[in-house]
């Protein structure tokens, strides 16, 4: 019967490594509008920054662009003022 097909998850994802606080954490990724909600600024200005390359860095994943959240913090604390 169709029982037999399906394994529990628990059991598929058993090789995956346990990882705690101390190992390196993963990066999180944000969209361009999720960046834009952040910064509380219009998309379109996301979009300018990308396209004069003024604006934080980003990876281009075939035709996804995602931004380094940890990078883009950074990027932000750079241009503080005062």
């Amino acid at each position: 019967g169709s029982a037999g097909r399906f394994r529990p998850v628990r059991e598929r994802v058993a090789y995956l490594p346990v990882m705690d606080d101390s190992q390196a954490s993963v990066p999180v990724f944000l969209t361009a509008h999720e960046v834009a909600d952040l910064l509380r600024l219009p998309l379109r200005t996301v979009e300018d920054w990308r396209l004069t390359r003024s604006g934080p860095p980003y990876v281009k994943l075939g035709r996804h662009i995602r931004y380094d959240r940890d990078e883009l913090l950074v990027w932000i604390r750079e241009r503080r003022h005062g």
